[in-house]
């Protein structure tokens, strides 16, 4: 999947931003599989802003990886607010990031039901110090490539908002 020129820009506003502050950020991405990393370092100058992206595909990867406990994957299901926000805290707590975004979801064709539809995507949000938040968004009409591109610019549309809402 190749970056298009909206999500090239925002991940240009959030390097520029970023670095002009000195933070540093982490991702956390089960669904789409680094694709929100990958548009940041797709930018000239994302060394002074990217520390570090976990791919945490499975649950296994979540649990070792970012701390995400069992027992919630068990009880809330891996597409989750309540483990969105835990793979944002665990990316913030095992990275040097000031920010950290993670993104969890269901990119289809298969996997989802009436509670947690294909094309389902949680997003966790947190900044060293500050309490984590989650969002929800549901991209349907779509593919695959259509739920996982769209997420990748719904996250990249959620850092660049938090980090221009100073301005």
């Amino acid at each position: 999947m190749s970056l298009n020129h909206r999500d090239w820009r925002l991940a240009q506003g959030i390097v520029d931003k970023a670095g002009g502050a000195g933070l540093l950020i982490a991702t956390a991405e089960s669904c789409t599989g680094g694709l929100v990393g990958a548009a940041l370092t797709s930018v000239p100058g994302s060394s002074a802003i990217f520390d570090r992206g976990f791919t945490t595909y499975s649950n296994e990867a979540k649990a070792d990886m970012l701390g995400v406990p069992f027992a919630m994957i068990d009880c809330y299901g891996a597409v989750s607010r309540q483990v969105a926000k835990a793979m944002a805290i665990g990316a913030i707590e095992r990275s040097r990031a000031d920010i950290a975004i993670a993104i969890t979801g269901i990119a289809g064709p298969s996997g989802g039901n009436a509670e947690k539809p294909v094309g389902l995507v949680w997003f966790g949000f947190v900044r060293r110090g500050a309490r984590a938040r989650a969002e929800r968004r549901v991209f349907v009409h779509g593919d695959r490539d259509f739920v996982r591109a769209k997420a990748t610019t719904a996250a990249l549309t959620f850092i660049h908002s938090a980090l221009h809402t100073d301005d």
